[in-house]
């Protein structure tokens, strides 16, 4: 008799695990506020799910605005496999309040909303001419991959920009300024055939040498920035791939620094609308005396700005690459921002205008960077325009919206 009845609770159980096992959800309500005296277009809304204790695994998100539905997106930071994150963007007035409802569900959900920043990797076969997408690639630090990965490292996107990173030593944000806004790496893959440039595509704006580029994390030796060298492992992903926010990673472990062996995550993000690129530096163990430093490119015939409080910028013009006779002179703006809580002292190397950074005592620091090309019919066209929105964008970000989950 036992033995039937085994049977019949076997046949049972996945039916009523089904019925266990239906779907949970959790609704907010989350109040923003652009405490700002000016507009915010597309302005970064950020929640913290985990500190939410749903009690259940999230799998989704829905974000109303009254009966607007706002696309939004949900990341695993930390790799764990758990939502960590959910990101939207929204437009405020001066001085608006904002409230916005989010349903997060235990449910996947196959909602797409338009695709507004795009990211990519990809492992080259030379012999073939095949490109495989590839989201992680861990190397040894001894290992020179650069070749081997399009475009030399992970690639991201806005309607505005594109940045990549490149996968060595140097670390640097390359750049690829556009004519007209739009989402073109998808089929150009940062390098541009005659037929899409001549459909109007932009393409690589900026030789970045040994400098910082725009907003290139260096170490530091007193004297001149120093790559990111020597490291036992060198690991560039891509965490997000949008629709609101892509994000990419480059991390090392063992940095022989400074008498220190540093294990160092630098994050960087960009959202949708945005030309600015959010860089964060993480690491396994509080800081010291550690200091890196970094700021932009003195470009070839550059005039500069700095306001000596974390704010620099640069504009300037040189030849993209090496080709001469195929490729004009590009002209760019670069700009970079440090909180200047981590800025230790404003430098001069023969490459880059700079800013030494340290954060003793904390596991964190972080900073933006931005450009402009030329090229751009949205952009700016001298370098005094330039210099002005550095310094509006510097105001901008210091004054943030605030975010307020009422229950």
């Amino acid at each position: 008799m036992k033995k039937y009845i085994f049977i019949i609770f076997s046949l049972l159980g996945p039916l009523s695990f089904s019925v266990w096992a239906q779907k949970q959800e959790k609704t907010i309500v989350v109040e923003v506020n652009n405490n700002w005296n000016r507009e915010k277009i597309d302005e970064p809304v950020v929640i913290d799910v985990q500190s939410l204790n749903t009690g259940f695994k999230i799998k989704s998100a829905v974000v109303m605005e009254g009966s607007k539905e706002v696309p939004s997106q949900l990341d695993d930071m930390n790799r764990d496999r758990r939502m960590d994150e959910l990101a939207f963007v929204a437009d405020f007035k001066a001085r608006e309040k904002k409230t916005f409802k989010i349903t997060l569900s235990s449910e996947k959900s196959n909602k797409t909303y338009p695709e507004r920043v795009y990211a990519e990797m990809m492992l080259v076969d030379q012999r073939k001419g095949n490109h495989q997408p590839v989201q992680s690639l861990t190397v040894p630090g001894t290992s020179n991959v650069y070749s081997m990965v399009r475009p030399h490292g992970p690639a991201l996107e806005s309607e505005l920009v594109a940045y990549r990173l490149y996968f060595n030593e140097k670390q640097t944000p390359d750049i690829y300024g556009k004519f007209n806004k739009g989402l073109e790496l998808k089929e150009s893959h940062f390098y541009p055939t005659d037929e899409q440039l001549a459909r109007g595509f932009g393409d690589d704006v900026l030789r970045v040498f040994d400098s910082c580029g725009p907003g290139a994390l260096k170490g530091w030796n007193g004297k001149a920035a120093t790559h990111i060298t020597p490291v036992s492992t060198r690991t560039e992903r891509i965490l997000s791939y949008g629709p609101i926010r892509v994000i990419a990673e480059v991390g090392v472990t063992d940095w022989d620094y400074q008498g220190k062996e540093l294990n160092m995550l630098t994050r960087y993000t960009l959202y949708a609308g945005h030309r600015d690129l959010y860089i964060e530096a993480l690491f396994d163990e509080p800081l010291t005396t550690e200091v890196f430093c970094s700021g932009v490119q003195d470009l070839v015939g550059s005039v500069s700005t700095s306001d000596h409080k974390g704010l620099v910028g640069s504009w300037g013009t040189d030849w993209p690459v090496n080709d001469t006779v195929k490729y004009a002179k590009e002209t760019v703006g670069l700009g970079t921002c440090i909180p200047q809580r981590y800025v230790k002292s404003e430098e001069k190397d023969k490459a880059s205008f700079l800013y030494t950074i340290s954060a003793p005592g904390a596991n964190y620091f972080n900073y933006y960077t931005t450009f402009t090309s030329m090229k751009e019919t949205f952009g700016y066209k001298t370098p005094e325009a330039w210099f002005a929105y550095l310094r509006q964008w510097k105001e901008e970000l210091s004054h943030p919206v605030t975010v307020k989950v009422k229950n």
